[in-house]
């Protein structure tokens, strides 16, 4: 079984980003992530109404983290703090070494292959550090571009389920994709 302890934090760099620990003065960045509905239209999550609701699920991040069940990374450039997007494992099956992966990034930063350095980063973390076996992702089979940065990165389709899960007053399909190490 794995044995996962996250203390100290793992700060990851990449040659763009700072892969870094939440901190509480990323709520307002968080929030103008979370509240917005273009960037939520994939993710099965109610959309922050307030500030209230990033600080809390930060307090969510940091619990998970604190008890070894779970880890966020918060996404800054290297030149800047702010929070541009995160990154992470969670739903991690510690009998299985397994985990799920999960991102999202601000739109003002997405096309520039920033999710890339971030995902590969992580990925290797997950393998090299964690000893995971495989990593997964649930994903909506409308968000092409989560698709192809999976497929990018050696993802491949391992389940399709149909309306598996009501969001926004509708049932929807998830995608199942899995990468296993290269051991």
């Amino acid at each position: 079984m794995l044995e996962l302890n996250f203390n100290p934090f793992p700060v990851l760099t990449t040659e763009r980003l700072v892969l870094r620990k939440f901190e509480y003065t990323d709520v307002p960045a968080f929030f103008e992530v979370r509240s917005n509905a273009q960037i939520m239209q994939y993710i099965a999550r109610p959309l922050a109404k307030t500030t209230n609701d990033a600080l809390d699920l930060i307090k969510v991040i940091n619990d998970l983290l604190n008890s070894n069940n779970g880890i966020t990374w918060c996404i800054s450039l290297k030149n800047s703090n702010e929070f541009i997007g995160s990154i992470g494992f969670w739903r991690i099956e510690k009998e299985n070494y397994r985990a799920e992966i999960g991102y999202l990034l601000n739109p003002a930063f997405q096309g520039s292959g920033l999710m890339q350095e971030a995902i590969k980063t992580v990925i290797q973390y997950g393998f090299g550090v964690m000893n995971l076996h495989s990593i997964q992702a649930n994903v909506s089979p409308g968000n092409a571009a989560s698709i192809k940065l999976l497929e990018k990165n050696n993802f491949v389709r391992e389940a399709y389920f149909k309306e598996d899960h009501f969001h926004n007053g509708a049932f929807a399909d998830t995608a199942v994709y899995t990468l296993l190490t290269k051991n």
